[in-house]
């Protein structure tokens, strides 16, 4: 007996979860997505990621066809069904089963499915030394071309800078934008700190807006850490005093080196380490239960 997943209105075993060769998800990358985190028997900012999911289908005109409450508990009876505390989820909304056409029109129902399970996407031992960066020549979608803003399923972007990183023997790569201004990792937000401030991309400059993101803004704020949305460069990251990135899989994980080139004293900063502790301390409370 392998995983249970949701598909379409029924829980069923991973080897019996199919989807249509002819779903627009498959042909096309025509869908959406969240990846989400349970800690502790509590799903993560369960809400945030269901609002972000409704506005990515919003935004490319797709109807998931259930409310966000139906949504919300498709979750957490996932994870209750493979008896999950800790986990990472990821809930897809697809166009549908359609013809070899473009047009969503042809598609007139979508498919909804959701996958809990077991991830670990750094080391241990990262988060106590850092990670390296390496600036990719890949760019960032423009998001008057594709907005990155849309968690879709077309992440051929974020694959190719990732492949691009991989040879250049780096865990993580900087995307910049078509303007040369810093926008993101391949997976993740990016932090630096300078002089005690708090900065990062603001979504505009062609980024997702990340749940985890967010979350360490807060957490930065109710401990009196100034933060700002700034847009900057490669020469703000190599001079910062510390860097650090943010994402659902990741949680926040420091960044020593880029291109080569030490952050600070080489070590994950003072700012880095206590907000990877308040960030740890908020997943055991915020975040509906699984198992009541």
């Amino acid at each position: 007996m392998g995983l249970i997943i949701y598909l379409d209105g029924q829980y069923v075993d991973e080897e019996e979860a199919k989807l249509s060769v002819f779903d627009h998800g498959l042909l096309y990358g025509d869908g959406v997505f969240e990846g989400i985190r349970a800690y502790h028997g509590r799903v993560f900012r369960l809400k945030a990621h269901i609002d972000r999911l409704y506005e990515s289908a919003r935004h490319i005109n797709l109807d998931p066809g259930l409310t966000k409450e139906e949504m919300t508990q498709i979750v957490l009876e996932t994870c209750r069904r493979n008896n999950l505390r800790d986990a990472y989820i990821r809930l897809v909304v697809t166009r549908g089963k359609g013809d070899l056409g473009l047009d969503p029109r042809k598609c007139p129902r979508p498919s909804v499915f959701c996958i809990a399970a077991a991830i670990e996407l750094y080391p241990a031992e990262l988060y106590e030394r850092g990670l390296e960066l390496v600036t990719l020549g890949t760019r960032r979608n423009a998001p008057d071309a594709l907005d990155p803003r849309i968690k879709s399923l077309n992440y051929l972007n974020n694959i190719i800078a990732k492949m691009e990183a991989t040879r250049a023997g780096a865990p993580e790569g900087l995307f910049l934008n078509k303007e040369g201004y810093v926008a993101e990792a391949t997976g993740d937000n990016i932090f630096i700190v300078k002089n005690g401030q708090l900065i990062t991309p603001p979504p505009y400059v062609g980024l997702l807006e990340g749940i985890t993101r967010n979350a360490v803004m807060e957490l930065a704020a109710g401990a009196g850490i100034p933060v700002y949305e700034k847009v900057f460069t490669r020469h703000d990251v190599y001079t910062a005093d510390e860097c650090f990135l943010t994402g659902t899989a990741a949680e926040v994980i420091p960044v020593v080196k880029v291109d080569g080139r030490a952050i600070g004293d080489g070590q994950p900063g003072p700012i880095t380490r206590d907000l990877i502790a308040r960030f740890r301390e908020l997943t055991k409370t915020d975040g509906p239960e699984i198992f009541i």
